[in-house]
């Protein structure tokens, strides 16, 4: 067992080396994104986190105090203690710390993205499906190593507030695959179609 601070669930993989952290929406849990990492990446050790703040007894991952105004502290704090988490968990779970990638849903999206701005050494990559930039102040940091996904939907009532991520995150450096899919905030198949279609061309 682990004192990890963090409630977490492990769903070891079978055919990779491959971890995915699993970072739900708000309202979601540990086990929210499962089903879906598994139809990504079938090989894969998935590795789901609770977000730590709450909304009316929802978990997130910060607080927000608008729609599109978050607690900058909080998320900054979150971020590296995220980092640590997942270091930690690499080594408790012997998971390779070369091959975690992130993969988010609209405040784990958001949540996966500060914490690759301020901590760039903690992802192999991120798929951000759903995201739009939490940081109101995002640092330069280099993430010439980084991969990432960004899928937004064109009828997401956030996606007047996405546009700044991807010239974010290819300013910075990374490797960025981007779509806008015919769909609202919710994911569907085209989702899960690209992004194990991505996740393959890690490997």
């Amino acid at each position: 067992m682990t004192d990890l601070k963090w409630i977490h669930h492990l769903d070891r993989g079978t055919a990779s080396d491959l971890t995915l952290l699993l970072l739900h929406g708000t309202g979601g849990n540990e086990a929210q994104l499962l089903p879906l990492g598994r139809q990504v990446a079938p090989g894969a050790t998935l590795l789901g986190v609770r977000g730590r703040s709450l909304e009316e007894g929802f978990p997130r991952y910060f607080r927000r105090f608008s729609a599109i105004e978050y607690d900058q502290a909080q998320i900054r704090s979150e971020a590296a203690a995220l980092a640590q988490f997942v270091r930690e968990a690499a080594q408790a779970y012997d998971l390779n710390p070369a091959r975690i990638v992130a993969l988010g849903y609209s405040n784990g999206a958001n949540m996966a993205l500060a914490t690759l701005a301020l901590h760039p050494q903690t992802f192999l990559g991120a798929a951000l499906l759903r995201p739009v930039m939490p940081l109101e102040e995002p640092p330069q940091t280099d993430l010439g190593r980084v991969s990432a996904l960004v899928l937004h939907g064109a009828h997401d009532p956030y996606a007047a507030h996405a546009s700044g991520v991807v010239p974010y995150l290819k300013g910075q450096g990374a490797a960025v695959q981007s779509r806008l899919l015919n769909a609202g905030h919710e994911l569907g198949g085209e989702d899960l179609h690209l992004t194990a279609e991505w996740l393959a061309g890690l490997s």
